[in-house]
């Protein structure tokens, strides 16, 4: 996870590896030589080794190893090698010579960032005993190149005739490569950034243990356990005589634990932020939010009764003004402390259906939350945990048994059911997805490029209830999502929709269906298929409806579902989608093979008068199948 360029994680140091680069005869050697062996140096060697600060040296245990680099053209990829795998960077110039001043933003600072490097930046002017004369113009250049560049944390200068100001800046280096303030505040306000705000609220999710926004006593003593042992009630007295509105009568707020960490500093920030696992660009290590699930391709994944029913409670704590809906404010307060929305992503914005305002009532929150866990399950677990979940992924989610197995077994157990939607331009594909989430019909016509997404809710027969995810696939992306082996594992069921006023419609509509029931046979992951003649109210065409019907034949198929939207005429669709399901054994369009297999079941089994006339039937049906599988052939 996260930025992988330099090594600036920093989660637990065991040391620091700091590159020096600079123009030539700036300093860069006898800085390193002066401050390890804490003498002048007058004959530095040209290029050093790598050498080892060790940690005794520091009032932070961490040991510093400093790399030293040559300036000349040639071994320019050296030294880019040597950078990509710093933790922090010094750039000297030489305090006598201004011109190399100017060449920090006219060539190191621009070549830092060309290597997309995010690491900590320390100036060291070198040779200050030599630069009297420039020092107060050297101060306003430093002043404006700060401005200008961020990432450059401190500016010292020193002389290698005094080994105390250079084993000084070997102390500013450490400290500000082990506790950056770039990262963490805005440097004219000392405000915190954005990233910072939401890791320091996540924390303060995760220790407000009885979720009623204050940390009591309790809850404040055993975060200061953990990450910075100190005086309760020397530390509440601060806080209040700083910001009174930092605590109420449940304790101390987020507002206050906020503004803990400006009394904390940045050392004391950084401390508690790697206690709980975040690296320097502000993002949890890989031990902490798995980047995947261990599972089998027709696997999927599921939330578990646990974490719904944190889902439940976390949806009435932030419904601030108790209408039983999450509003815009209500949300974006909420996902304050996630690197992101988590819903921002096309396939999550109109899955659902939403208030007037843009809300969730709870039915529509918990299904967006089934969803994503459906399709990215670690953004899911990564989510739940950044808003105050405190189980683990097998407390969480419930991975599903095969879906071959579920074959075997001829029942599924699943509660989350996936359906891809195929069909023709015209075909009434979205129609059925806003069916689903009861939207009413509309005349107006919009082509999707992009895959579609609705959940909702179907009551089943027996009472029960199951959720069903429709996936809608963009007719001309067919070939792009075949061409991959597993793009069915995922799929439960696929339905085929048509408009039944049309041959045409229909006719293509059989061309995907055997597209997709070869892809299943080829792949191992066949799946159960149904038709659905659309548009109902426009009278059906005679032709469509009979070679639909034929095709359903001659795959062993359910007869066609004719629907309405226009209408409200479902035919129970949504049910009859589940229950196909629920029984993935049945439904999987026939081959050629299959049908032979059955034909000599049906040879021993029956009588010889039954054998004819049950024989002569399969044999017209696969004839018109074969012809019509040539056709296509020849066609394409």
């Amino acid at each position: 996870m996260g930025n992988t360029t330099g090594k600036a994680s920093l989660v637990n140091p065991k040391d620091l590896r700091v590159v020096v680069i600079g123009d030539s005869s700036t300093g860069k050697s006898s800085l390193i030589v002066s401050a390890i062996s804490q003498t002048v140096t007058t004959n530095a060697p040209p290029l050093l080794p790598p050498t080892l600060f060790p940690a005794h040296l520091f009032p932070d245990p961490v040991p510093l190893i400093l790399i030293d680099t040559s300036s000349r053209l040639e071994n320019e990829r050296r030294r880019d090698q040597k950078l990509r795998k710093a933790n922090g960077v010094v750039i000297t110039y030489s305090c006598d010579r201004i011109e190399t001043l100017d060449r920090l933003t006219t060539f190191w600072l621009p070549t830092l960032r060309q290597l997309k490097l995010n690491v900590p930046v320390v100036v060291v002017g070198c040779k200050s005993d030599g630069g009297a004369e420039t020092k107060v113009k050297r101060k306003q250049i430093l002043g404006e190149i700060t401005k200008q560049f961020e990432e450059i944390e401190s500016c010292i200068e020193c002389s290698a005739a005094n080994p105390f100001e250079v084993l000084e800046v070997i102390h500013c280096v450490q400290r500000a490569v082990l506790y950056p303030q770039g990262p963490m505040y805005y440097p004219k306000t000392q405000t915190l950034k954005p990233q910072c705000e939401k890791a320091l609220k996540w924390i303060f999710n995760l220790c407000d243990h009885d979720r009623d926004g204050a940390l009591n006593d309790e809850e404040l003593g055993a975060f200061l356990a953990k990450c910075l042992p100190s005086d309760i009630e020397i530390l509440k007295k601060e806080v209040k005589e700083k910001i009174p509105e930092g605590f109420n009568d449940c304790g101390l707020t987020l507002m206050g634990f906020l503004s803990l960490h400006g009394h904390l500093g940045c050392p004391g920030t950084w401390t508690v932020l790697r206690r709980f696992g975040y690296d320097t660009h502000f993002q949890l290590r890989d031990n902490i939010l798995p980047a995947s699930f261990e599972r089998s391709p027709d696997q999927s994944v599921e939330l578990t009764h646990e974490a719904i029913e944190f889902l439940k409670k976390t949806f009435c704590q932030f419904d601030q003004d108790n209408d039983g809906a999450l509003g815009p404010a209500e949300l974006e307060d909420l996902f304050s402390s996630t690197p992101e929305s988590p819903w921002i992503e096309a396939r999550y914005k109109d899955a659902v259906e939403t208030t007037e305002s843009g809300g969730l009532l709870l039915d529509g929150f918990l299904l967006k939350w089934t969803l994503m866990t459906l399709l990215d399950p670690a953004k899911s677990l990564a989510n739940l945990f950044y808003i105050g979940y405190e189980g683990d992924s097998a407390s969480a989610f419930h991975i599903t048994r095969r879906r071959q197995l579920d074959r075997k077994k001829q029942q599924s157990e699943r509660n989350v059911f996936q359906c891809f939607v195929f069909g023709p331009h015209l075909a009434g594909k979205s129609t059925i997805l806003n069916s689903l989430l009861g939207r009413s019909f509309s005349e107006s016509y919009t082509s999707n490029k992009d895959e579609q997404f609705a959940v909702n809710v179907v009551d089943h027969i027996e009472g029960t209830k199951k959720t069903l995810v429709l996936r809608e696939i963009p007719v001309d992306e067919v070939s792009n999502l075949l061409s991959n082996k597993e793009s069915l594992a995922s799929c439960d069921v696929a339905i085929f929709v048509h408009d039944s006023s049309s041959v045409l419609s229909s006719t293509r509509a059989t061309e995907l269906l055997v597209a997709v029931a070869s892809h299943g046979k080829d792949s191992g992951f066949e799946v159960p298929c149904l038709i659905v003649a659309t548009k109902s109210d426009r009278g059906p065409n005679p032709l469509a409806m009979k070679h639909s019907t034929r095709v359903s034949q001659d795959m062993g198929l359910e007869a066609p579902i004719t629907v309405s939207m226009k209408l409200g005429e479902l035919s129970d669709v949504f049910y009859r989608i589940i229950s196909a399901a629920e029984h993935p054994h049945l439904g999987i369009p026939e081959s050629e093979e299959n049908r032979s297999t059955k034909q000599y079941r049906h040879l021993v089994n029956h009588s010889l008068i039954f054998l004819s006339a049950g024989a002569a039937v399969s044999i017209v049906a696969l004839v018109a199948y074969r012809v019509y599988v040539a056709r296509k052939n020849t066609s394409s």
